[in-house]
Order: structure tokens, then sequence, then C-alpha cells
């Protein structure tokens, strides 16, 4: 499984929706017409580094890991939710503190910290990934209390939405 392949596969799509030339060199932003930020930018290839050195260390499918963050935040290392959620995983001050993430920006501190969050999610629900990304979404009080994914509409649909892009990163070849 490559991650970096795919996330290019996924970046060269935004190009050609943007109508962007494919460059291998360009970072996300660049890739939607530079609509971010220049400073929230990280080359996909730095990102996909961090998204395996975390997935390894937490050993947590790197493609779930990445599905995770093109859901969050979109590949925005300073993406900020309205509810205050930071960074690449969107990671709540709170949960960040607890994870011992000092700066939910930083996308090395950011990644590892949303996957070691995620690890402990997927072990309390013993593996089931449904349940552990709509517990990420909703939190795990949520999950607990329906017995599943939560009748949140919100929730529900970033479910499939994750589902789905981890089943493409899991699945196409390089």
């Amino acid at each position: 499984m490559d991650v970096l392949a795919d996330l290019r596969r996924v970046e060269q799509r935004i190009d050609r929706i943007a109508g962007v030339p494919t460059d291998p060199s360009q970072t996300f932003a660049s890739a939607v017409g530079g609509a971010l930020d220049a400073a929230s930018t990280m080359p996909l290839a730095q990102i996909a580094r961090l998204i395996r050195a975390g997935a390894a260390r937490w050993r947590v499918d790197p493609a779930l890991v990445a599905a995770i963050v093109a859901n969050e935040s979109a590949f925005d290392i300073r993406a900020t939710s309205p509810a205050g959620a930071r960074g690449l995983m969107q990671l709540m001050p709170g949960t960040a503190a607890a994870l011992g993430v000092s700066d939910a920006y930083d996308p090395e501190q950011n990644v590892s910290g949303g996957t070691r969050y995620l690890r402990g999610l997927l072990d309390r629900f013993n593996g089931d990934v449904p349940k552990a990304v709509a517990a990420y979404n909703a939190g795990p009080g949520a999950v607990q209390k329906y017995g599943g994914i939560p009748p949140f509409p919100e929730t529900q649909h970033y479910v499939r939405s994750v589902l789905a892009s981890y089943s493409k990163y899991r699945t196409r070849p390089p």
C-alpha cells in the first residue's frame, strides 16, 4: 500500500477539477488554485511521510489515517473548525492536551496525536472501524449511547465519506 501514491492521485483529481496543470511539486493549496493561505500548506509528500510515521507508531492502517486527514482538514495544516478543532486531524484543544500535543498546528504532533487518539478508539470499539470513525467525529460517548453510529446526519455523512476515502486509499494500485 502506497499512501503517497494515493495522495498524489487525490491531488491530481483536484488539479483536473480546478483546471490546474499537473505538477508533482505542487502543494495541496496550489492544486486548488491557491485558495488556501500559503502558510497553511505543506507538500503532500511531507504529509504522507507524517501519516506513515504516525500510523506505524500507533499501529493504524495509514490509509485510514489519510482518510481521516482528507475528510477533517483536506490536508490543510492550519485548518480550524468553527468549534475550535485544529490542524490536519482537527484536534480539539482538550483532546490535544490530553494526548500531549502542545501545538495542534504542528503537523507532526497533530498527526501523531490524532493517530494515537484513533488507535484508542479502535481499541475501545474492538477494531470496529465505522464505530471508531463515528467516535472520532461525535465522541465515544455518543457511539456508546446509541450502540453504534449516532443518528446525527453530520456524523452519518462523515462516516460514509471517511469509509469511502479509506476504501479508495486501500484498494487503488499505485
